[in-house]
């Protein structure tokens, strides 16, 4: 009885020391999802382009995750998380030394491509590992804490790695960014250990991702969650730092550091709602309250001119906050698909999800090179607040359809209903 006792704390460290490895590959994923946008006006003056052109090279980190999500599931539902993102953290690496060393656009396009369809590993396989080694009562809160660490990550790739931009330059800042994921590749094999393995020929794994794709639910909850990542996608992760900059005068460490608390916002509410979520046992009623503040947040961001700096940095705050209720949509779409196709489900939420960052990131860019008025300094178009505040208004259209979904799917009081 001692071993078999000795042998399970030994097993849940194991899974506890995994699940941390994919949440730190989280961590690190976001670091890389946000990085150009701390770098848009070296970019800009060394390859001579346009806020939509630095859009749609950004976009291609999520033209690859949101890209690879259905795969990633599909592949983790039957070959398990361990030798995946072993694979993925050498990929990123890979990823970071091209767009640091290629002197072209299209190498930097396909940079950001390969980081992102590797990373898109991260927090899925953290998911993977929280669903097969602990207790559903403890799914969103694992995953809510994941989702912290990716915020975290967010954070970092703002104020702090522009410092590291300026003090070597963005190529030095890549290849120093490389190495992270070396580190998790080796911690992945080392950690991650695989407890179910889907089995069946290919024609078996796509019966279940069609199973899952003609479920009304998962569209529902999928678009939702694409109404959440909006502003932390398109204002956070890229277009607030120069708009910021522009309408309160900051540098762009300091802008950074002001839209980070976006992603500090997503932070601390992940972990808190999918706490209150498994412990009042539904799932719907804080999303659609989460839904509802983070688009009221980002209307008065981009509506209302001449906010003073204290209340941008709390809008940012509480956009993000309630943002975070994404988190119960991985939960509730995990709850009303079965068992065996878990991953896929969640892989399907995260493809729209990220996919913010791919429609959101190129199109906000679009709108500003259309308002765009001619100047320019230091050889990076400038914009007005005007054209800035007609481009967000797209993210508050996103935010209000997400509410509508919310609105329209199920609760399923936290239990799986399939």
């Amino acid at each position: 009885m001692n071993k078999s006792s000795g042998g399970d704390r030994l097993a849940q460290r194991l899974a506890l020391f995994g699940w941390a490895t994919g949440a730190f590959f989280f961590f690190y994923a976001w670091i890389l999802r946000v990085a150009p946008s701390v770098m848009i006006d070296e970019l800009m003056r060394d390859f001579a382009v346009g806020a939509g052109a630095v859009g749609s090279l950004s976009a291609f980190y999520f033209y690859g995750y949101a890209g690879m999500q259905i795969p990633v599931g599909l592949l983790i539902d039957r070959f398990g998380p361990r030798r995946l993102m072993t694979v993925a953290g050498v990929g990123c690496a890979a990823g970071c030394v091209l767009f640091a060393l290629t002197p072209a656009l299209w190498g930097l396009s396909l940079g950001r491509f390969l980081i992102g369809a590797t990373a898109a590993f991260s927090l899925v396989g953290a998911m993977a590992v929280a669903g097969q080694w602990f207790p559903p009562t403890r799914f969103a809160l694992l995953s809510g804490l994941a989702m912290m660490l990716g915020m975290a990550g967010g954070v970092f790739g703002q104020a702090p790695l522009r410092l590291l931009v300026e003090r070597l330059d963005w190529r030095q800042a890549s290849l120093t960014l490389a190495i992270g994921g070396v580190l998790l590749a080796a911690a992945a094999f080392a950690t991650v250990r695989d407890r179910l393995r889907g089995s069946g020929s290919l024609f078996h794994v796509l019966a279940g991702t069609l199973q899952v794709s003609r479920n009304r639910q998962t569209w529902l909850i999928a678009v939702a969650g694409l109404g959440t990542a909006g502003p932390l996608l398109g204002f956070a992760g890229l277009w607030g730092v120069p708009f910021l900059a522009m309408t309160q005068g900051l540098d762009r460490a300091a802008a950074g550091g002001v839209t980070s608390m976006m992603f500090i916002g997503w932070g601390v509410g992940a972990p808190m709602l999918g706490w209150l979520s498994d412990r009042i046992g539904r799932r719907k009623l804080p999303f659609v309250a989460g839904l509802v503040l983070s688009s009221l947040s980002m209307a008065a961001l981009a509506w209302v001119p001449g906010l003073p700096l204290w209340a941008v940095t709390a809008l940012c705050f509480l956009c993000g906050f309630g943002g975070s209720g994404q988190i119960l949509g991985f939960a509730a779409v995990r709850e009303t698909n079965p068992p065996g196709v878990a991953a896929t489900a969640i892989g399907i939420v995260n493809c729209l999800v990220t996919g913010a960052g791919a429609l959101f990131q190129p199109l906000l860019g679009w709108l500003l090179d259309l308002a765009w008025t001619g100047e320019m300094a230091g050889g990076a178009r400038v914009y007005t607040a005007a054209a800035y505040s007609t481009a967000f208004s797209v993210l508050v259209a996103g935010g209000v359809v997400g509410v509508l979904c919310t609105l329209a799917m199920r609760e399923t009081h936290c239990r799986p209903l399939a």
